[in-house]
């Protein structure tokens, strides 16, 4: 067996979940090795679906763009009962949500993030399988075996297994995975068509029989090129694989996700476009097809110790709506900046338990969700179009009962701690000639930003008295909680002065003037300034006054609070991050 190797995280499984996981620790300055069993990227478009916040989190990143070049958009849904329309869906979101929704084949979204990650140093070490680990106090210990078959054990800070239903992480955690399967069986499959329907638009057509029930289905989902469709229906009887008596393809008892076995031909799927689709349309090019499982179960815990899971390997459910690959990035965002604190030694292990007491509800609600709008219609929810988009977009995700989350301040509507922080448009700065976005202002910072909202010039001595309350008493490039830190920790690339407070060089602050303030000299500000030229902050926002807001690196809000020189809700946010004495 070859010696041991040091590395601060070790990610198993390199689809789009632990991409991400790996992206956003590398960004923070983590070490970290991504493996993944399999010898090269499946060339299947299994999740396609990109939601809005998920678009908002890859803006952070800096990745939002190579995504829009790739990604074709999403404008609704038609849907047809025994071949007359039923209803159509519209995919409308508010102004002022910066993204809409998009459709991407799951192997272009991992080449990007896959060229992301590559461009932060580290590489996927394909064909290396995870074959056992333990743990410590102080680290684990995994047993690997790489593409070459030789046995590699590894020491390592953490563990993040993102590897899918039949994940080795969480089987090995002992976790629990709760649940049970659909007894349908689905095809899949990749191919082109000329079907008549609007540019953007899916299609949802059913059977319904005498007694109500659905006997036939067919869903197509529009990806990047011209007249190509994702697929899937009701499976025939000559290729289930329940009929065949054939176990699910890992051989455990989780019935979900692509099958082994032969997979349909085009003329299963042409059959099937010839039953239900809305006109005549002729298929071809077809890239890859297969029978596929749903199950939907969720894990009695997101970790253990220095193990944790995330994805599919902590929840699966069936894909309506496009809610599984989604969520599983935005676990990997939640965990990730919370590592890679307590790796920098910025904070306590204790700030780790936050990920499962934040996510698994988040996980929970998915999954009875979608089982739900399987079985009975995306709208059983909701009668307000409004709150069913944003909620589908993933924009009403919220850890206001959270451990992290503080006190609310302000109007019970508006934007509170757990809450996301809204992206809003029309801020200007003095050298530039047009307006900016706020994820303009927060694309590529990797720390806590604290937004400072000050309502008139002579507010602005309440910054330094938010600044002096908090242990540092200049106006704030940076605000901390004063918590010594010795002169060996890291943090931003560099040691932390002795005596400063240990969260300084995690807190970036920028001011939000207020439309109708009076013209202030940026020098004046002592933080990077922007005006609220065209009131959008303070709409979407809506401050009581000269307000402090702190945005957490996954887009969420730390804390609310008003700049009155106390600023307890900040020293309390920050004091949860920071090490203790």
């Amino acid at each position: 067996m070859a010696h041991t190797h040091t590395t601060d995280v070790l990610i198993v499984g390199a689809g789009p979940v632990g991409l991400s996981a790996a992206a956003e620790l590398r960004r923070h300055g983590v070490r970290c090795r991504l493996i993944d069993r399999l010898p090269a990227r499946l060339p299947y478009a299994r999740a396609v679906g990109v939601q809005p916040r998920t678009l908002e989190i890859w803006d952070r990143m800096g990745l939002a763009r190579t995504v829009l070049e790739a990604a074709v958009v999403m404008r609704g849904q038609l849907s047809y009962v025994n071949g007359r329309e039923e209803g159509r869906i519209d995919l409308t979101l508010p102004p002022e949500v910066p993204y809409r929704f998009a459709a991407l084949p799951q192997y272009e979204t991992e080449r990007l993030l896959e060229a992301c990650v590559a461009g932060l140093d580290t590489v996927i070490e394909r064909g290396t399988e995870l074959l056992s680990f333990t743990q410590d106090p102080d680290g684990v210990t995994a047993r690997l075996r790489t593409a070459s078959g030789a046995e590699e054990e590894l020491r390592t800070g953490y563990l993040i297994g993102c590897d899918g239903a039949h994940s080795i992480v969480r089987k090995q955690l002992g976790l629990t995975f709760e649940g049970s399967a659909f007894p349908e069986e689905y095809m899949l499959a990749d191919v082109e068509a000329d079907l008549s329907v609007p540019h953007g638009y899916g299609i949802r057509s059913i059977h319904r029989a005498e007694d109500g029930s659905t006997d036939d289905l067919l869903v197509c989902i529009p990806l990047p090129g011209a007249c190509r469709y994702r697929m899937s229906m009701l499976v025939p009887p000559e290729l289930s694989t329940q009929a065949a008596g054939r176990k699910p393809a890992r051989g455990d008892d989780i019935a979900h996700g692509l099958e082994g076995g032969d997979g349909p031909e085009l003329s299963h799927i042409q059959a099937v476009v010839d039953r239900l689709a809305p006109s005549p349309a002729v298929l071809s090019r077809m890239r890859w097809s297969s029978v596929f499982r749903i199950s939907h179960r969720i894990v009695d815990s997101y970790g253990d110790g220095r193990v944790f899971v995330a994805g599919d390997a902590a929840h699966i459910h069936p894909p309506t709506g496009a809610q599984g690959m989604n969520t599983g990035i935005q676990d990997a965002g939640n965990l990730a900046w919370k590592l890679a604190l307590v790796i920098r030694g910025q904070a306590g292990p204790t700030l780790l338990a936050s990920y499962d007491a934040e996510r698994r509800p988040v996980g929970e609600e998915v999954v009875g969700r979608t089982v739900r709008h399987a079985t009975q219609g995306i709208g059983v929810d909701s009668s307000d179009p409004r709150t069913l988009m944003l909620r589908e977009a993933q924009l009403l995700v919220s850890y206001r009962d959270g451990p992290l989350a503080g006190s609310p301040h302000g109007p019970d509507d508006a934007p509170q701690p757990g809450d996301r922080a809204p992206d809003c448009a029309g801020l200007t700065a003095p050298v530039a000639t047009y307006p900016l976005r706020l994820l303009d202002i927060l694309r590529d910072r990797t720390g806590h930003v604290l937004l400072l909202y000050v309502a008139d010039p002579a507010d602005l001595a309440k910054v330094a008295e938010v600044a002096g309350a908090t242990g540092y008493a200049e106006v704030p490039v940076a605000v901390a909680v004063p918590v010594p830190v010795p002169v060996s920790t890291m943090a931003d690339g560099g040691p932390v002065a002795p005596g400063r407070p240990a969260f300084e060089a995690g807190l970036q602050a920028v001011a939000v003037l207020a439309r109708d303030a009076a013209p202030i000299a940026p020098d004046a500000l002592g933080v990077p300034g922007y005006r609220d030229s065209a009131g959008e902050f303070a709409r979407l926002y809506r401050p009581d006054g000269s307000t402090g807001f702190v945005v957490r690196p996954d887009g969420q809000l730390g804390a609310r609070f008003p700049l009155d020189g106390t600023a307890a809700a900040l020293t309390d946010y920050l004091a949860t991050l920071s090490v203790p004495v």
